[in-house]
Order: C-alpha cells, then sequence, then structure tokens
C-alpha cells in the first residue's frame, strides 16, 4: 500500500514510526510505503505518484492531498483535478486506489470538505472516513492547530481500518 499525501501523511507533530502510515502498517499487517511530504498541494503530490508506482507496484493507494491547497485558498477544482490525475495513474498502474477526506477550517470551525465525496462517486472510488475534522477538534490529539500527535495518529489509522473494511478493501 502507498500512502500519497502531504504532512498529515508524513506524521508531522509525531515520529515517524507513529505516523498514520506506520500505523495502519502495524494494525493491518501490509506494508504500507509513507509517501508523505509536508507542504504540499493536491496537484504536486499527485505529480510524484506515478514515481511510487514504478518503485512500489502497491496494490492498493491511499490519497490525501488537499489541505495545503485549502490553507492557501487555491480553488477546489485544482484539488478535484488532481484527485481524478492520481486514480487514473493508479488505474494504470492496476492499483486500487481510495480518496480520504479532509477537513478545511473555516468561519464555524472545522469540518469536512464536500468535495471528496462527490469527487470520489464521479471517479468510481471508494471515500474514506480518517476523523481528522473531529481529531483535529480535539487538543489531546494535536501537536499543532493543523498536524495530530501519536495519539491523533494512532486513532486516525484506526479510523482508516475500519473504513478499509467497511469498503471492502481490507479483509475483515
Amino acid at each position: 500500500m502507498v500512502a500519497l499525501g502531504d504532512s498529515l501523511t508524513h506524521g508531522t507533530g509525531a515520529t515517524p514510526d507513529t505516523s498514520y502510515p506506520a500505523m495502519l502498517a502495524t494494525l493491518t499487517g501490509w506494508e504500507v510505503v509513507n509517501g508523505g511530504v509536508p507542504g504540499e498541494t493536491a496537484a504536486e503530490g499527485c505529480a510524484r505518484l506515478p514515481a511510487l508506482l514504478e518503485d512500489h507496484q502497491p496494490a492498493l493507494v491511499l490519497v490525501l492531498l488537499g489541505g495545503n491547497d485549502f490553507l492557501r485558498r487555491m480553488p477546489e477544482q485544482g484539488v478535484i483535478d488532481a484527485l481524478q490525475r492520481c486514480v487514473e495513474r493508479s488505474r494504470a498502474a492496476n492499483a486500487r486506489i481510495a480518496l480520504i477526506v479532509v477537513p478545511r477550517f473555516g468561519a464555524s470551525g472545522i469540518a469536512n470538505a464536500p468535495l471528496y465525496e462527490s469527487a470520489a462517486r464521479t471517479m468510481g472510488v471508494p471515500v474514506l472516513e480518517s476523523g481528522l475534522a473531529s481529531l483535529l477538534a480535539r487538543s489531546a490529539m494535536r501537536a499543532d492547530p493543523v498536524h495530530l500527535n501519536a495519539a491523533g495518529y494512532r486513532e486516525m489509522a484506526g479510523t482508516l481500518a475500519e473504513s478499509l473494511r467497511a469498503v471492502g478493501l481490507l479483509d475483515r
């Protein structure tokens, strides 16, 4: 499995062995490659995907991108276009793919960005709930306002494992 993403995938706010990909590997027994690069936009992350697909030949790609686009107030369509490229590239490499919901910060707090549900439906791929919005709303789970700590990443990995089971991408 390749976990493609930004600082939340990288594990910023925790140690490499407590990042969500490392915790997900422990929970699932799968080898999970951490393809997280802090600061990346969705377009930048998806541009790296072909090399990750070639190097690791994963059965599954998890994509957690868009948070930096939101923080920079970039258009949502750019995130959707990048996610579409990720889906196309994964399918061309015969890898299954799932999108992970990313929250947005707004005037009324933090909430899941609805674009992931609609984009996943349009693209015909599963969308996974990560619990990020609720975790980032809890100070005990955060290292800073936009990153989790080890406990937060552990809980996120558990939620993702359940989501993977629910959509049939992980054995029960």
